[in-house]
């Protein structure tokens, strides 16, 4: 069975988005390639756990992360599910696998006074300087991904019923609403979006200076160049403002399966991991507050 139609299978009928389908792809062709060289063989269907270990013990050598060659592995093992489910393969050679121990990453959210410090300074003069200030505010009070963000169109913007759509991951739809200062940024940036004569006809909500769509680095540039000026936090990513959405929804009593909606996540276990900020808060009321703690 060629990787090509495990690349279809993928993208016709798992719906994964196109940048995961490559990583997939790439993991096994570089996989394919080191049996060549090694074993002299790149059949993907007829090798042994072995091989595979010894892969994986070049992949360390090389100076790959632990979560790195999980990625990798994690590729080869959805492969071989895949064959086994179109019943080409019986048994996959990762059945005992075990993936390695890895790190867990840690988000520090923006506090609620960062976020509130970019958001009162922000400019608004010019098209730019509004949009900017737009991605902040909606990324933050809606939580969305910068690929979602990106992918916005100016019919997912609802105004009359203060909401918008949004298509996540697998083309999964959702409907986050709108708090009342977003409307009003929203419509001013919409107001000053229809003035500029040189954009083309596009139904990108953002879009660049040159009035083409916007990409993922940009996005990226303005939150790293707003909380540079706001927090002195290691890491400043569209992603942090995910995470602090979560998190201070969280912290102020939002219910986590609400939560778990609004973030478009598939299961209550990836919405679990912002709960650590209030589980350390919820520590620091017990320790100063329980009558049996001892005071120091």
């Amino acid at each position: 069975m060629s990787i090509q139609s495990f690349v279809d299978y993928l993208s016709l009928e798992k719906k994964y988005a196109d940048h995961t389908i490559t990583a997939y792809q790439k993991d096994l062709e570089v996989f394919q390639n080191y049996l060549l060289d090694e074993f002299s063989d790149d059949n993907l269907t007829d090798i042994s756990y072995s091989q595979i270990r010894t892969w994986i013990i070049q992949l360390v050598d090389e100076g790959n992360s632990n979560r790195t060659i999980n990625r990798k592995i994690s590729s080869l093992n959805s492969y071989y599910k895949f064959l086994i489910k179109i019943g080409d393969l019986k048994h996959s050679p990762l059945a005992k696998h075990k993936a390695l121990k890895v790190q867990k990453k840690v988000h520090i959210p923006f506090s609620e006074e960062e976020i509130n410090a970019v958001l009162n300074s922000a400019a608004t003069h010019d098209f730019e300087a509004l949009r900017n200030k737009l991605i902040v505010e909606l990324l933050y009070s809606t939580g969305i991904r910068r690929s979602e963000l990106i992918n916005l169109k100016i019919n997912d913007v609802d105004l009359v019923q203060q909401q918008i759509k949004v298509l996540g991951k697998r083309n999964k739809e959702r409907y986050i609403p709108l708090i009342s200062t977003v409307q009003e940024t929203l419509k001013l940036y919409l107001e000053m979006r229809n003035t500029l004569k040189h954009i083309v006809a596009t139904d990108f909500l953002f879009l660049t200076q040159k009035g083409a769509k916007t990409y993922g680095t940009l996005v990226y540039r303005v939150i790293n160049t707003y909380f540079s000026e706001a927090s002195s936090k290691v890491k400043k990513s569209p992603h942090i403002l995910r995470h602090s959405f979560a998190t201070h929804l969280l912290s102020h009593g939002a219910d986590l399966n609400a939560v778990k909606e609004l973030l478009g996540h598939s299961s209550l276990a990836a919405t679990q991991v912002y709960t650590h900020n209030n589980i350390s808060e919820l520590k620091k009321v017990y320790e100063n507050s329980h009558p049996r703690q001892t005071k120091i």
